[in-house]
């Protein structure tokens, strides 16, 4: 099949082109290198079934051909980690919401199946923990702008159901819960990254808050895979899918574990919110996914731990 992935230079897009190449298709990625990076996808370039287009969904002329030509769509292009989203709210918005809304419209136009990459911040700051995929959201007031990703990617699947309803277009929503692996970065807030990083180069590890608060980690191979599952899954169209690991550490314990791991001799520090993002900003304690839904349908188990996971991010960043 001709593959179409928006986001495609980005951690979990170039993560995702490289396992459907593996698998024998032909893909195509749109990405504005706006997070992404070409060195992303450069080692892909020399395949014959893979091309590149650099540019933004916005960009409709550009943006339907890629959709017309293409047999399925991915959408993971958004403006995505807090960091970026508090300097960039604007832009964020518009690229989240209206982005989103473009791979809706070409994708119906010529009845393309999508699947939309969501997220865990859908659930905002609920304390309803583990959370399942028909959970209420508890969001927080909206001078806070971090709650503007959770409520323009809420959009994007209300959009997202709403073409599946009505126009019968092939849609499936995963909501990813902290995807990891080699060839993120840290640069806009993603805690793994940075913290190896920092423990590698013996500086600072910097806990925002008091570190008691907990994640679950999930490799992206594990992501990606399940993704291609649930593309190519008949019942899954119209569904909403956690997706990620459900094993959980306090960012504390994290910051402790890749300190011992790496060998460091970084001191762990913390530091207040308001002073990493903005005034009243505020964060969750607990961010947990129920997976039984994605077990269900796809008999779907996170193949890698933590431990594996952190080995893997230690390697790259050392190579």
């Amino acid at each position: 099949m001709k593959i179409l992935i928006t986001g495609g230079a980005g951690f979990i897009g170039s993560h995702l082109a490289e396992k459907l190449l593996a698998s024998g298709e032909q893909v195509s990625v749109i990405d504005n290198l706006s997070t992404g990076e070409f060195s992303n996808i450069r080692h892909l370039v020399k395949s014959p079934s893979f091309s590149y287009t650099i540019n933004s969904i916005l960009n409709r002329d550009v943006f339907e051909k890629l959709i017309r030509e293409a047999d399925q769509v991915y959408h993971l292009a958004a403006a995505v980690g807090v960091k970026y989203i508090i300097d960039n709210p604007l832009l964020s918005l518009r690229t989240n919401i209206g982005g989103t809304e473009n791979v809706l419209e070409f994708a119906n136009k010529y009845k393309k199946k999508v699947l939309i990459a969501s997220t865990s911040e859908i659930y905002g700051k609920s304390n309803n923990v583990p959370f399942k995929e028909e959970d209420d959201r508890l969001l927080g007031s909206t001078n806070i702008t971090r709650w503007s990703y959770s409520s323009a990617k809420a959009i994007d699947e209300f959009l997202s159901l709403a073409y599946y309803r009505e126009k019968k277009l092939p849609v499936v929503i995963v909501r990813c819960f902290n995807t990891v692996g080699p060839r993120q970065t840290g640069q806009y807030g993603m805690v793994i990254p940075k913290f190896v990083k920092n423990a590698l180069l013996n500086h600072p590890i910097t806990i925002f808050g008091d570190g008691k608060q907990s994640r679950c980690f999930a490799d992206v191979e594990d992501v990606v895979d399940g993704m291609i599952r649930l593309m190519n899954f008949k019942k899954a169209e119209g569904e909403i899918f956690n997706i990620g690991n459900d094993k959980e550490i306090t960012i504390e314990d994290l910051a402790k574990k890749i300190k011992k791991m790496t060998n460091s001799k970084s001191k762990i520090e913390y530091i207040a919110y308001e002073d990493a993002y903005e005034e009243g900003f505020e964060d969750m304690r607990q961010r947990i996914p129920d997976l039984s839904k994605i077990k269900k349908y796809l008999n779907y188990e996170p193949r890698y731990d933590l431990d594996h996971i952190l080995t893997r991010i230690v390697d790259y960043f050392e190579e």
